[in-house]
């Protein structure tokens, strides 16, 4: 087997150019050093230095040795900074990005959460609608609904987030209830125009499976809040994450429709840019929300 202490009287010879030199550097005699080179050679089977009396020289298969050796010491190096780094207080700053109605709701205590067992880290919290790219954006974990076809990113599954269709009562007073999905083509839809298929809704049936109805509806929004009181001002049916409209339907200003027909669920991810390693910091907050979510609590 390999000694690291060979390779690194190997490296040392190759940088300064001469045993005398890397004995200096490596504080150890010439003698040991000159051992250490032939012990080297000896394992690996070739010569990979050349030495006359006056000078030596890198044979053709020492410098590939050293340049596949530079990557080992640096993935040492990077091994020994991720062992210290975890076993030392988190410190830095963590930068979270997610939707602004999810954002405050549920991500703030979460982080805050996060931070008090961390006192020397810190957080910078980035709400917008408006999906920003994590890659330009700077996010080390963005929070987000929905699928993301995005090779550069890696993607975590936190929860599936339950769906349900919703109606007013003044609206189903006037129209009817729809008892089953195909119905809701006969009906007004309040339409979230930047879902990822706005009139297309997907529906699960523990009979029929997985049913697509096509919908239709005079209003549209790009902001789900706007549907969801469009929808309680009873201009038409909606469909929406169940934690959104909650509180309408705590408040009796929306009921339930559909039970029976469950929406498809939608994934709750936690994205980061794809890299070698994260920082700790990073991915002690991605377990930690991995944790503290629970499948389809939403």
């Amino acid at each position: 087997m390999l000694s690291l202490r060979d390779l690194e009287v190997f490296v040392a010879i190759a940088e300064a150019g001469s045993l005398t030199a890397a004995a200096e550097r490596l504080g150890r005699s010439l003698q040991a050093v000159s051992r250490s080179l032939q012990s080297l050679e000896a394992e690996v089977g070739a010569t990979l230095i050349a030495r006359t009396t006056r000078s030596l020289r890198l044979t053709p298969a020492g410098e590939r040795f050293r340049e596949r050796l530079q990557d080992v010491f640096a993935e040492l190096e990077a091994a020994r900074a991720e062992v210290a780094e975890e076993t030392s207080h988190l410190r830095g700053t963590l930068r979270v990005s997610a939707a602004t109605q999810f954002g405050p709701a549920y991500v703030v205590p979460l982080v805050s959460e996060f931070l008090t067992r961390h006192p020397g880290l810190g957080a910078a919290l980035d709400f917008d609608d408006e999906y920003r790219d994590p890659v330009k954006g700077g996010a080390d974990v963005t929070i987000r609904i929905g699928d993301t076809p995005d090779s550069r990113l890696v993607a975590r599954r936190l929860a599936s987030v339950r769906r349900v269709v919703f109606a007013s009562p003044e609206y189903l007073e006037r129209h009817g209830r729809p008892l089953a999905p195909a119905d809701l083509v006969a009906h007004e839809c309040v339409i979230r125009s930047n879902a990822a298929h706005p009139r297309l809704w997907r529906f699960q049936s523990p009979e029929q499976g997985e049913i697509a109805v096509s919908v239709k509806g005079r209003i549209e929004a790009n902001h789900a809040d706007a549907v969801n009181r469009a929808v309680a001002c009873g201009m038409g049916i909606g469909i929406a994450t169940l934690w959104q409209i909650r509180p309408l339907l705590e408040a009796g200003k929306v009921e339930r429709l559909l039970s029976a027909f469950e929406p498809t669920p939608v994934p709750l991810n936690a994205l980061w840019v794809r890299a070698p390693r994260l920082p700790a910091r990073t991915r002690q907050f991605i377990d930690f929300l991995a944790e503290r979510f629970a499948d389809e609590w939403l």
